[in-house]
């Protein structure tokens, strides 16, 4: 994988103006290649600066959760086990809001289509869909571009630390209220008899 990385990345820095879309397009297809998020935008920064990198992971990572939108609805199979992962990880019980998406995407432990399907799930359309896809992927675009060679090059305790931020934000961005079903109100009323 290192010689790989090696290769596009000397690929992409020689190619002149196709650079951004080479590295679009490397976005894209990270994923095959199980290549995480962090250190393409790593590799945005260093190529293109901050304000370029930024922008084209951006795209390349709207772009994947286009791509990831069209798989879902072909390939049945893989929609159920990113359900299942789903439900184990959120328990079913979670509505999310914009910024805690924001904020698990900046979370490299967390799946990134996990995410792409909470948004699949919680959109009417494809237009709506992209527009929060693409919302989502600027924390991690600017913060992996920008600082992503410090947090990789944090000791352990500064990435617990930064961890632990992140969940308190996390948990600072839910939504305040809970929804208890009519049938559920009435089963717990029947079982404290």
């Amino acid at each position: 994988m290192e010689e790989f990385i090696d290769r596009s990345f000397q690929f992409i820095e020689q190619s002149g103006w196709l650079a951004p879309l080479f590295f679009v397009l490397l976005h894209v297809f990270r994923q095959i290649l199980f290549i995480p998020v962090l250190v393409i935008c790593l590799l945005g920064g260093y190529l293109f600066g901050t304000l370029y990198g930024s922008i084209y992971s951006m795209i390349g990572l709207t772009s994947v959760s286009i791509v990831f939108y069209g798989l879902i609805h072909i390939l049945p199979s893989m929609r159920e086990k990113l359900t299942k992962l789903k439900k184990r990880f959120l328990k079913g019980k979670h509505q999310l809001t914009v910024p805690q998406m924001m904020i698990m995407r900046l979370m490299p432990f967390v799946h990134f289509h996990l995410i792409s399907l909470y948004l699949i799930e919680s959109t009417k359309d494809l237009k709506t869909y992209s527009k929060y896809s693409f919302l989502v992927s600027i924390p991690p675009a600017l913060v992996y571009t920008a600082f992503g060679d410090m947090i990789h090059e944090l000791p352990l305790a500064g990435t617990l630390i930064f961890a632990l931020f992140l969940a308190i934000l996390f948990l600072f961005f839910r939504k305040k209220r809970t929804n208890i079903s009519w049938n559920d109100f009435f089963s717990l009323k029947r079982n404290e008899r």
